[in-house]
């Protein structure tokens, strides 16, 4: 799963979204990464429950079936590419599944990472200044938010990925996608809430 995803599966925990966030930038044994701070073991708690998404999610049947499809055109990238298409899934049929309008959780997301910026690794910078600033997490909503998340993504890769070009996938196979993240989004989420509980 992609930013947003995550970021929901945190739960109301500020820390543990924030590690949740950054994991991907924390290689390792967390416990030796983060430094000394009142948030820290919410914030391994974080780092953790994101590891074990992305093991679900990358060994899910459902997901599977997603990545299939797109493997024979960009082959190593579809796993980059399904995560990307369930997150406009998830940020398209938001009110399924929350409260809180996608502005306000966006909004409120923003806020904490700016707030809590000292915390994360200085590479995250950017990152955050263009997530907050462009807004992607609403973006995310529209299929062209997608693309063109995907085409800097392109833009950023070592090889040929085609992802630049991937939003047509999605605009061909619409409902294909939906459906199996329809399948697939509620059993992470149980997964997660779980997960949080044993951690």
């Amino acid at each position: 799963m992609n930013f947003l995803a995550h970021l929901y599966l945190s739960g109301d925990d500020e820390a543990v979204m924030l590690g949740n966030f950054m994991a991907d930038f924390v290689k390792g044994r967390p416990e030796d990464r983060i430094p000394d701070s009142p948030q820290k073991v919410g914030i391994i708690r974080g780092i953790r429950l994101h590891r074990q998404i992305d093991t679900f999610t990358d060994t899910h049947e459902v997901v599977l079936q997603s990545k299939l499809r797109l493997r024979p055109v960009y082959r190593k990238y579809a796993g980059v590419i399904a995560d990307m298409f369930y997150d406009h899934l998830l940020a398209a049929h938001w009110t399924e599944y929350a409260d809180l309008s996608l502005t306000d959780f966006a909004e409120q997301t923003y806020a904490a990472l700016r707030r809590n910026r000292a915390v994360f690794p200085p590479e995250m910078d950017r990152l955050i200044h263009y997530m907050t600033t462009e807004n992607w997490l609403v973006g995310y909503a529209r299929i062209e938010g997608i693309d063109r998340a995907l085409r800097g993504m392109s833009q950023r890769t070592v090889f040929e990925s085609g992802m630049e070009q991937a939003a047509s996938e999605l605009r061909a196979n619409y409902l294909l996608y939906a459906r199996e993240f329809k399948t697939f989004f509620p059993q992470l989420t149980e997964f997660s809430r779980w997960h949080l509980t044993q951690l």
